[in-house]
């Protein structure tokens, strides 16, 4: 029998299934679709059956490419029982598509090394992902020993230095958002980054957290001031840090000189790892690293930063189903228009990851 795609409107319902499936990701929950909404952009989402039993589910983001043409998106989704299925969702998603939806793009998050990354599976095709397609991910099921121990030596040391300097890190929802929002706001700045409406945060930390899944914000304080933090959004056995950043401290030192380093990127990203783990997740993901190394750009810096805390590289490849001859025209167009927008935003014509 062919797979069933069976609209809900039951949230809670939807989230149980994106939760308990082997092949899911936050990205298919309620919420991330909710916050989705703040940017005009429309979610539907679907439950997959076959033979009477629930093998999946699919939150599918209706975005406008060009006036008369839409994308269908799946942002790290479809979530499955097995990725044998992927082929068989391919005529069922013509079927709901409206005449003016012109392209479908998935990402399954199923973590792949590069070596194993199809080109094709059935009727999908290769092609850049919307998401960070590189991340780290660290296992978190380890003994706190263990994962300390597999933290880069420089790591380790600035793990004990911010302790002596007295660093704390929290974690909370809506309360810290100021704080977050201070220092997210103050890091894309200073790399020419871009980032959404306020809007879109505060509605995915509070509908993520609201039917299943979990949304929370982490922060590295110092005498009380937030210097670096993160966002992260999480379903079933994975958090995500999704958004983040730091600040220096310019506050005075002892005499009025300038401050020691605390140490708090470090102290943030390692409170997180044993935050997370405290809250029963087994896999801490990074949540991307750059295509391509170069040290010039800032995302050189966060991928060092990143590396220095063990984990494994993993991939996470976009596929696309053409539902239109144009298709292929239209979707050269847009990546010649986010080229001009990175020229004109950071002086390059690459993407930040």
């Amino acid at each position: 029998m062919p797979l069933e795609l069976l609209s809900t409107q039951d949230a809670r319902a939807y989230d149980e299934v994106v939760a308990r499936m082997p092949i899911t990701s936050a990205l298919q929950g309620w919420g991330y679709g909710e916050a989705r909404r703040e940017l005009g952009q429309t979610p539907t989402r679907y439950l997959l059956h076959d033979a009477g039993q629930t093998v999946g589910a699919l939150q599918l983001i209706r975005k406008r490419l060009v006036p008369g043409f839409d994308l269908l998106y799946a942002p790290r989704g479809p979530v499955l029982d097995s990725m044998a299925r992927l082929p068989q969702l391919a005529p069922v998603l013509r079927k709901v598509a409206r005449l003016n939806d012109s392209l479908i793009k998935i990402e399954p998050p199923f973590a792949r090394s590069p070596e194993l990354i199809p080109e094709q599976i059935g009727p999908w095709h290769r092609t850049e992902a919307e998401q960070p397609e590189h991340t780290i991910t660290v296992n978190l099921a380890r003994p706190e020993s263990e994962l300390l121990a597999n933290l880069h030596s420089m790591a380790r040391r600035n793990v004990k230095a911010a302790g002596k300097f007295g660093v704390e890190v929290v974690s909370g929802g809506a309360e810290l958002f100021d704080e977050f929002w201070t220092i997210f706001t103050a890091t894309n700045e200073r790399a020419q980054l871009g980032a959404f409406p306020q809007a879109y945060y505060r509605t995915m930390l509070c509908d993520g957290a609201a039917h299943g899944g979990d949304a929370y914000i982490v922060l590295a304080r110092h005498e009380g001031r937030a210097l670096a933090g993160g966002f992260f959004l999480a379903m079933g056995a994975v958090t995500n840090y999704l958004f983040g950043g730091s600040i220096k401290d310019d506050r005075p030192g002892l005499g009025g000189g300038e401050r020691k380093d605390a140490k708090a990127p470090t102290a943030f990203y390692w409170g997180a790892m044993l935050d997370a783990r405290a809250r029963g997740y087994r896999t801490f993901d990074f949540w991307g690293i750059p295509r391509q190394l170069d040290e010039g750009k800032h995302s050189f810096g966060v991928y060092r930063m990143k590396e220095n805390f063990g984990g494994e590289k993993l991939w996470f490849p976009g596929y696309e189903l053409s539902l239109n001859p144009l298709s292929p025209l239209i979707t050269r167009g847009l990546r010649w228009r986010k080229t001009q927008n990175n020229l004109r935003k950071r002086g390059v014509p690459g993407d930040v990851l």
